[in-house]
């Protein structure tokens, strides 16, 4: 599906913004990916409203993410903040900074951070997403175009980043007790692009219609075939694996998506 936000909309906030702001503020680049970042930002407030309605002790909790407790989630968005921040600094300066040393170390850092006392949790996604903006303030024109190399090991501009973020930080936050339903319909169908995405890559794409009743659109994914029904929220939640919740099929096993990240 396409994805639509107004860019005048999004101009006229900036320049809102700016007048606030006054003389001397920092500001995105014009090149930058205004949308995405839009998106990562937005995403960020969530998540740390989220977070912030978590107690101490429901962090020891299981999240939504199977096998992830909600402090495992929370250790790994502060370290993703951190593991982009490192690819807008090689977008920068032009020295190459990898998003994590090994598939390894990175496992081994959030099981770390899981372990951490919750207010130390806390400050290292605080901290850590403040960081990430500023390096988004900080890129010019040339190196939001700049190419770095994700953790998949996919060669891509330093403007991927942004949607790299957003997606972790909606998703993340409904893992941690928030809902798809609090998701902006424009994220939630970038999302619903973004998973298709990753399974044409693997060559992997289901044959399968999804009908999406508050849209009242059908997207036809494979060579389309058995149907599924519900609301965009729902769909979204099931196809990035986080269950199939109020959504109807007429014979396609809901259990049998590919993985997506």
């Amino acid at each position: 599906m396409s994805t639509s936000t107004s860019n005048s909309e999004l101009a006229a906030a900036r320049e809102a913004l700016r007048q606030r702001q006054g003389s001397g503020a920092r500001y995105d680049s014009s090149a930058a990916p205004a949308r995405e970042l839009d998106w990562a930002r937005r995403g960020t407030a969530y998540f740390a409203r989220v977070l912030n309605e978590t107690s101490d002790s429901e962090l020891r909790n299981p999240s939504a993410l199977p096998g992830w407790s909600k402090a495992a989630v929370v250790a790994h968005v502060g370290y993703n903040a951190r593991a982009l921040t490192r690819l807008c600094q090689w977008a920068r300066t032009g020295v190459p900074h990898s998003m994590y040393a090994s598939a390894e170390a990175r496992l081994a850092e959030i099981r770390r951070g899981e372990s951490l006392p919750p207010q130390a949790l806390r400050s290292l996604v605080h901290h850590a997403a403040i960081h990430l903006d500023v390096e988004w303030r900080d890129l010019d024109d040339t190196a939001w175009d700049a190419q770095v190399v994700t953790a998949q090991g996919r060669t891509v501009p330093a403007r991927e980043t942004a949607w790299m973020r957003a997606r972790e930080v909606w998703v993340h936050a409904a893992d941690l007790g928030g809902s798809f339903r609090r998701f902006p319909r424009d994220v939630l169908n970038a999302l619903l692009d973004d998973v298709v995405a990753v399974w044409k890559r693997r060559d992997c794409v289901p044959d399968v219609e999804l009908h999406l009743r508050d849209q009242d659109c059908t997207v036809v994914l494979g060579g389309g075939g058995p149907s599924v029904t519900g609301s965009t929220p729902d769909v979204v939640r099931w196809l990035t694996g986080r269950g199939a919740v109020h959504l109807e099929s007429d014979g396609f096993d809901l259990s049998s998506l590919p993985a997506w990240l």
